[in-house]
């Protein structure tokens, strides 16, 4: 397994990680994923990509507690991930904002309605206003999801997960439905939020699944390559690129290698995928 040098406890720890499903018609049984092993350290970025299917967000929604493992066991610092935690923020694919509420509104609801909160009304103005202002949507805070682009409300789900100040960020193919130029535009947005300029101890842990293997590439500082039936770990691959990371770094020979190195690790189970879909 992929040693860390990052910090001698890792943030997340998992270990033996197995998850079977029954499918309630059939009571047929589905193993999903087996025997993963994964270390992920104190303000890393790490992506996990692969072919659908191999349980990429199953991983995700285990670590998030919105889902238990049949085997094995995942802590973050050393303690039992039980369920779900402030501890730990989601931004998900279809951006899950309170439709009835506006940008402001829905960055508060959590420092708001938060089990034990104790900020006043004054403090949680003040780290919505904070939040707005780091993710540019100055201007929109009393407008509504439906009057959002899809980057604006994307920008307004990434405050959101972050109003609890977690320590680590889960994303689940947060740019997907976005437009090529937009979703270019948030990966370094992202970058810029998860603070690649400050030290490693001051960043947040991030895992980000995707599909978009040179996405993964842009952002990750190392990626899992999963397998398939069941999912598997295939490789740990480190992204040994400069940060921080300028968009022309995508024409490096370096980043194409990597791009197509993790795609012929996964391209047959890909295609296979695709034709049963």
């Amino acid at each position: 397994m992929e040693t860390l040098t990052r910090a001698s406890q890792p943030k997340l720890k998992l270990r033996g990680i197995g998850k079977e499903f029954v499918l309630p018609r059939t009571g047929e049984h589905t193993v999903a994923l087996d025997s993963v092993d994964l270390d992920v350290a104190r303000g890393e970025f790490l992506c996990i990509v692969g072919p659908s299917g191999c349980g990429k967000t199953t991983i995700l929604n285990m670590i998030a507690g919105l889902a238990k493992p049949t085997s094995g066991t995942l802590t973050i610092d050393g303690k039992p991930i039980e369920g779900p935690g402030a501890d730990r923020g989601v931004v998900f694919q279809d951006y899950a904002l309170f439709p009835w509420k506006t940008v402001r509104e829905n960055i508060e609801f959590g420092p708001r309605y938060r089990i034990g909160a104790t900020m006043s009304r004054q403090e949680r103005n003040e780290r919505v206003r904070q939040l707005i202002d780091l993710v540019a949507l100055n201007g929109a805070e009393n407008k509504y999801p439906y009057e959002l682009s899809g980057g604006m409300r994307q920008r307004c789900a990434f405050a959101r997960a972050l109003a609890n100040e977690p320590d680590v960020l889960l994303m689940d193919e947060p740019f997907a439905a976005l437009d090529a130029q937009t979703r270019v535009i948030l990966q370094e947005e992202l970058l810029r939020i998860w603070g690649e300029d400050d030290a490693g101890a001051d960043r947040r842990t991030v895992v980000f699944i995707t599909h978009g293997i040179d996405e993964a590439v842009f952002l990750a500082d190392r990626i899992v390559v999963m397998s398939s039936h069941p999912g598997r770990i295939n490789e740990i691959k480190p992204v040994a690129l400069p940060r921080p990371r300028k968009p022309e770094i995508r024409a490096d020979t370096r980043f194409q290698e990597l791009v197509e190195e993790i795609w012929q690790l996964i391209r047959h189970e890909a295609y296979a995928a695709t034709i049963k879909a």
